[in-house]
């Protein structure tokens, strides 16, 4: 977007005595894809931008056209004309990446690379060096506020203490950035979904798991210890919720067929080291800290397993999916999906929730403090 307001195509245009402000020619646009090799050809370019129309970025001026067309008609950037859907977790997701690209522009930031208990941690800060310079740069009004902004940013799973035991203080803990807000995808990943290809669906099921076409050298993770029942569970994608045995081949296909696969039950062992209440979970003093993660999902999912019930727990995350860029971790427990409290839920109506809610997801988790 900020591409295109460089480039001059964004811009108050002008069309039957009428001016539309902060808008783009499709035509134009697919041009500029093209020229600028975000897309090979035009059928490329289209199906781009109707990629960020289904998922509310862009949309027609007078909102007339719910499918992009390549052709001199004008549409805008939601965040062009104060349409993007802002909720607080977005605005605090936002107000993260402020914070951090403000940090990493300027000269001897605080965020450096430091070492604890031998260990090298990126994007790292003391939690009194942040409180100073929040409030020397007028980002809080005293040392209070900035404590209060960094716990809030903390719930939201964009910054932990680097071995994840402590909320934050003003103190010389060591803390880091947990989301890098730099890292940036080309905008054909958007397209790796076959949508018109639909799989067989199972509530038991690895259902938001998010790779394409998993490749065995580097894009399947282990969701337990193997043994005899599970060897691997491979990422797939978001539509297709079928789980994996052993007892077949460990890497799931996402060819396109005809023929459904058939589901195979697959009930792996639990990465919980022991069996949790609600109740624990819930009594005064327990030694469990909530957090709010927001992830955004990419084209092909979120990239995490829920697993249990009553409470639920994360039991696989996708080490390159969005899910782990967000802060989610196995073991933790899920206490809210898009602000319905769901403690009391398995994970078959969970999955339910996730998969027929919003791609921004907003989850409120429960985490053991160690």
């Amino acid at each position: 977007r900020l591409r295109l307001h460089d480039g001059k195509l964004i811009k108050d245009r002008r069309y039957h005595l009428r001016t539309y402000p902060n808008c783009f020619v499709a035509k134009e646009l697919t041009d500029w894809l093209i020229d600028h090799k975000e897309a090979p050809d035009r059928e490329t370019g289209i199906r781009l931008m109707q990629k960020l129309m289904d998922h509310y970025i862009i949309h027609h001026v007078c909102d007339e056209h719910s499918d992009y067309k390549d052709a001199k008609l004008l549409y805008r950037f939601r965040k062009d004309d104060g349409t993007f859907p802002l909720n607080k977790d977005v605005k605090v997701f936002m107000r993260g990446q402020s914070l951090y690209e403000k940090l990493v522009s300027v000269e001897e930031s605080i965020l450096k690379v430091r070492e604890e208990n031998s260990v090298k941690y990126q994007r790292t800060f003391l939690g009194c060096e942040m409180i100073d310079w929040l409030v020397q740069e007028g980002e809080a009004e005293n040392r209070k506020e900035a404590v209060e902004l960094g716990r809030v940013l903390l719930e939201h799973g964009i910054i932990q203490h680097v071995s994840n035991r402590h909320h934050f203080f003003d103190s010389d803990i060591l803390y880091q950035f947990w989301i890098n807000f730099r890292r940036r995808h080309r905008l054909t990943e958007l397209l790796n979904e076959n949508s018109s290809c639909a799989l067989s669906e199972s509530p038991d099921s690895p259902f938001c798991l998010r790779k394409l076409n998993p490749d065995p050298g580097n894009t399947s993770f282990l969701s337990v210890q193997t043994n005899k029942e599970i060897k691997i569970v491979s990422a797939v994608r978001r539509s297709s919720i079928t789980s994996l045995t052993g007892n077949s081949n460990p890497y799931f296909s996402t060819t396109p067929t005809l023929v459904f696969p058939p589901v195979a039950e697959c009930n792996p062992k639990s990465v919980l080291k022991r069996p949790v209440t609600n109740e624990e979970l819930l009594s005064p003093g327990a030694p469990y800290i909530k957090k709010t993660l927001t992830i955004v999902g990419d084209a092909v999912g979120w990239g995490f397993v829920v697993r249990g019930g009553r409470p639920c727990h994360i039991q696989a995350v996708d080490p390159g999916g969005p899910a782990a860029a967000a802060g989610m971790k196995v073991c933790q427990f899920v206490f809210s999906v898009n602000g319905m409290y769901v403690l009391h839920l398995d994970y078959q109506t969970i999955s339910s929730l996730i998969m027929t809610g919003p791609r921004t997801l907003v989850m409120e988790v429960m985490e053991a403090i160690e």
